[in-house]
């Protein structure tokens, strides 16, 4: 069985440097976007799918919520869950990108295990 595909939309390179490490460790294949225009040309090509999405609401010249509507308008990419990782934890924020159509929405600074627990439950649920 091939490892499952993780896009991971992520400009803080600390940040972005220990999820890769969690999830390569768990037998992920990450694909990592730095900031919002290179995400969304990612979103618009052509390259297969990944199996999740694990995206930064806050993100140089594409927000993470703008990208998530392009992701859901997109049939091929419209089952992809979708987990939100941002420091943004009003309810307003976390209530739109639920409304917008992410699957799932986790606070940083995040615990790594309780992160991998919502990442595999997501892709239970897609299967």
């Amino acid at each position: 069985m091939s490892s499952q595909r993780v896009l991971l939309i992520e400009d803080e390179e600390d940040v972005a440097f220990i999820i890769r490490f969690l999830l390569e460790r768990n037998g992920f294949e990450v694909e990592h976007a730095t900031e919002g225009r290179a995400a969304m040309a990612r979103l618009r090509g052509d390259d297969p799918v990944p199996d999740v999405v694990l995206m930064d609401v806050m993100l140089p010249f594409h927000d993470g919520l703008e990208m998530l509507e392009v992701l859901r308008s997109r049939a091929a990419w419209a089952d992809v869950p979708v987990l939100m990782l941002t420091a943004k934890a009003r309810e307003g924020d976390i209530v739109r990108a639920l409304e917008l159509g992410a699957d799932d929405y986790v606070t940083k600074p995040f615990l790594t295990d309780e992160l991998l627990a919502r990442i595999r439950r997501l892709l239970r649920r897609s299967r």
